[in-house]
């Protein structure tokens, strides 16, 4: 039990430092990952190459994949030159494998050393996140070595080496077993580094190993597929025809693993070395032979999965990808994308408020509310997917905007539903008992709804530049908001005086109105703060006065 134990947990270790590097080099490239992704993808061969740059990187595949079928999935990219970057991100994580193959065990505690220093003195800067890069290698490669240790003595029992040999002649159940490893371990390279070192204790026959690697591949291939399922049509095609591809390219190298072991053992004597290589052999074989039928591949999975055909008036593009999650970055720009139009909608519902105050347009008031409905799913929606993005992930920047996307959906579902209950009170106090306001009370609230509108761009800007100078300009708007409601809630009151018939009728909802319009405009402006503080232009109860005074 003790030997298996420390067996498991060399694993686990092994896993866990490849999740620590693939973590690592998304928080410290993330962005420019994605960026070079995308200038790369000209043609399927430099797509090829990029993937075998990103993938070494990332030392992930499934990660590349992911973050191709978002590039995808927002029309970035075309799904042919997608499923080339795949054809090299396999070549990518098998040339990996050949790396962490050679004996590499000096540098383990050096890199572990030197990370955990890094980590620990300099958390959020560039060179925290690259210790966490380095600690992460470090114990890939103790965790090799712990592996080694730990099979010799729980695969010499008589029990496991019985149920071992009931692997042998058995392609198919190699296959299916080796699959399953890499889809529980989240990685087909700790699988095969794991398989290559068991391989070495001769815990397992080579032609058994060089089974359960194929098994690891087509394994990466599902994984990808299981992590798109609920993704939109369009990003589920790079990845089942990714698994396309591995599947063909299994069938067809499975009936030659003897072949492969009769040739090449004569010239590798080393079994570490015998896998990795048909590792490498396999994936650069399979993307060299099979690039040329990314369009044919591509043809056949849209075919097999037609993108749902919306009508052109109620299309549009849902950004909150779950296969992006597993690429913070992407996932913070795509929250982004999805909190601008969900300000789309209040900006809508704004502008409509207007129209039914002067047209009393009963079923306007009825689509605006519906409205309010959208804005509050969208809300949900976005905050659903933040909480699942890894805040460990994320640099000192994509945390602050993190927080401000946060903040922002929130103010704008709570405008949204300040115009559902100002609606409501049109209807109730004007609408149906047919009153209407007085010319200049109505003078008034055209102006307030004006700036209103106008503010709302303002704070769209500032939510999506980071503009230090428009964030000022917007919390100057709120000043003189205030003060411009106090000045028409003075002069309503003074038309009461003078015995106004509208104003008399209407002074309860005009007072309301202006005060919630006041309210909406407070909610507007408040996205200016997260922006002036981290620019530290904010005092700690208003704006600095040397920064007003610039203005």
């Amino acid at each position: 039990m003790k030997h298996l134990l420390n067996l498991l947990a060399a694993v686990a270790l092994l896993v866990w430092g490849t999740h620590l590097v693939r973590t690592g080099v998304l928080r410290v490239f993330g962005a420019n990952l994605r960026k070079f992704l995308a200038r790369s993808m000209r043609n399927r061969f430099t797509s090829a190459l990029s993937g075998i740059a990103v993938t070494a990187l990332v030392q992930s595949s499934t990660a590349t994949s992911l973050m191709t079928s978002s590039f995808v999935g927002q029309g970035l990219v075309t799904l042919p030159a997608a499923l080339a970057v795949m054809r090299g991100a396999d070549v990518g994580t098998a040339l990996m494998s050949v790396l962490f193959s050679t004996d590499l065990s000096w540098l383990s505690p050096l890199f572990i050393l030197v990370g955990v220093v890094l980590f620990i003195t300099r958390a959020a800067s560039a060179a925290g996140r690259f210790g966490r890069v380095l600690i992460g290698l470090g114990l890939m490669l103790l965790a090799l070595q712990l592996v080694v240790e730990a099979t010799g003595p729980l695969f010499s029992a008589p029990a496991v080496r019985a149920l071992l040999a009931s692997l042998n002649s058995d392609v198919l159940l190699e296959i299916t077993i080796g699959a399953a490893f890499a889809v529980v371990a989240y990685s087909s390279l700790a699988v095969v580094l794991l398989v290559a070192a068991m391989a070495s204790s001769n815990v397992v026959p080579l032609d058994v190993a060089l089974g359960l690697v194929l098994g690891a591949n087509l394994g990466s291939g599902i994984l990808a597929v299981l992590t798109t399922a609920k993704s939109e049509i369009p990003v589920r095609h790079v990845t089942v025809g990714n698994l396309i591809f591995k599947l063909l390219g299994v069938a067809i190298a499975a009936p030659f693993v003897g072949l492969y072991l009769k040739h090449v053992r004569h010239y590798v004597a080393d079994a570490t070395h015998l896998v990795v290589l048909y590792h490498l052999a396999f994936n650069v074989v399979v993307s060299i032979g099979f690039i040329g039928l990314t369009n044919r591949v591509a043809l056949l999975v849209t075919r097999l999965m037609p993108a749902p055909v919306e009508p052109v008036a109620t299309q549009r593009r849902h950004h909150l990808d779950p296969s992006a999650l597993s690429t913070p970055s992407l996932a913070i720009s795509n929250a982004a994308r999805e909190a601008l139009h969900q300000a789309d909608i209040v900006e809508t519902m704004l502008i409509g408020m207007l129209n039914v105050i002067r047209h009393n347009d009963l079923r306007l008031a009825r689509e605006l509310r519906d409205l309010d409905d959208t804005v509050d799913e969208l809300y949900s929606s976005i905050k659903y997917y933040m909480t699942k993005i890894s805040r460990e992930a994320l640099g000192e920047d994509e945390s602050k905007r993190w927080t401000d996307i946060i903040s922002f959906t929130i103010n704008m579902e709570q405008i949204g539903d300040i115009i559902e209950r100002v609606i409501i009170d049109i209807e109730d106090k004007k609408i149906k008992p047919q009153r209407n306001f007085s010319d200049a009370g109505m003078r008034e609230i055209v102006e307030l709804h004006e700036r209103l509108v106008a503010n709302l761009r303002l704070s769209m800007s500032v939510f999506l530049n980071g503009n230090v100078r428009d964030a000022q300009r917007l919390l100057q708007e709120k000043a003189r908001f205030r003060d411009l409601e106090r000045a028409y809630a003075t002069t309503h009151l003074a038309r009461l005086s003078e015995q106004t018939a509208l104003s008399i009728e209407t002074s309860s909802l005009h007072i309301d109105l202006i005060s919630d319009l006041k309210r909406i405009n407070s909610h507007i402006c408040s996205i200016a703060y997260p922006i002036l503080d981290s620019a530290g232009a904010l005092a700690p109860s208003r704006l600095r006065a040397s920064r007003l005074g610039d203005l």
